[in-house]
């Protein structure tokens, strides 16, 4: 039988923010990465947006250093936490990213920074931010994807395993590219595009990673985690292992934050459609004025390839 256990435990979700938000300024590093290339993003479409929703806004910084500079005229900041939202410049509303409070076709851009790992129904949420916008608007996102903290997720695993017998999920899944191309595509976003960002972040202990985490909000909230603190054992041996396994020549430890980039557009008929396959003009090869070799394989959307049945 299916579970229908949810991944997340939102309303710890809200008060792991909740307790952030007083000094979320001092570790906000990474979700002002989010927000700059989302920015950047944002840019090179040449385009005005007058009305946006920054979701899962945090404390604002996304609408304040970039949208409002850009000339977005109204800027909805909403977020779990009443106190992230109420730092945000306003219009600010405290609103869940699973059940948007926003009227169908009235937004002209949604963005959105390190916030959606933690929904449970993506695909719902993106089905929802698609129909809040109007027909050729624009959503722009980031969120951690796969390859985030798994030097933690590895030292964590080993360590309970010997101390405890045992291990429990201490680090969330995430998604990777292909994954969140296919969602944007399944929620009816038009021209879908994902990249991925791997930034290395340097300390000198797992506890001084483990406090950053605290502090930017992004501990533990799985719904089927083990409930109980990490004995000081367990957290002692995951410790000297982050140090044997992960740790640069100068003894510092090094952890990998992944961002996955999206970007999508509500479809609308000025876009442009790709061509259907078998009616292009030229093919490429000749185009190239080279000669057309077989792989064995064929094309994935999003960058992966799929071999082949042979």
């Amino acid at each position: 039988m299916t579970s229908t256990v949810a991944p997340f435990d939102r309303h710890l979700v809200a008060r792991h923010r909740e307790r952030a938000a007083a000094g979320f300024a001092a570790a906000d590093f990474l979700v002002r990465r989010a927000a700059q290339e989302i920015g950047g993003r944002l840019e090179t479409t040449n385009r005005t947006f007058n009305t946006a929703l920054d979701l899962g806004c945090h404390n604002g910084l996304l609408a304040r250093d970039i949208l409002k500079p850009a000339g977005v005229e109204t800027v909805i900041s909403a977020d779990l936490s009443p106190s992230m939202v109420h730092q945000a410049p306003s219009p600010h509303i405290v609103a869940d990213e699973e059940f948007l409070p926003i009227r169908p076709g009235s937004l002209d851009l949604v963005t959105s920074a390190l916030s959606l790992h933690w929904v449970n129904d993506l695909p719902g949420a993106l089905l929802q931010v698609r129909q809040a916008l109007k027909p050729d608007g624009l959503f722009l996102t980031a969120l951690f994807g796969g390859e985030t903290l798994h030097e933690l997720r590895d030292v964590l695993m080993q360590a309970e395993a010997e101390c405890e017998g045992g291990v429990s999920p201490r680090v969330s899944p995430f998604a990777d590219v292909r994954d969140l191309g296919g969602l944007l595509q399944r929620s009816g976003f038009a021209l879908p595009v994902v990249d991925a960002d791997q930034i290395i972040v340097r300390y000198d202990t797992i506890f001084n990673l483990l406090s950053d985490l605290r502090a930017m909000g992004e501990t533990n909230a799985i719904t089927e985690r083990k409930k109980s603190p990490l004995k000081r054992a367990t957290l002692m041996r995951a410790a000297q292992l982050y140090q044997e396994k992960y740790a640069d020549t100068d003894g510092r430890i090094r952890a990998t934050f992944e961002i996955l980039y999206a970007t999508g557009w509500a479809p609308h008929e000025s876009q442009q459609k790709p061509m259907r396959p078998g009616t292009a003009a030229m093919r490429l090869a000749d185009a190239l004025k080279t000669e057309e070799i077989s792989t064995g394989e064929t094309a994935h959307p999003f960058g992966h390839k799929t071999p082949k049945n042979v």
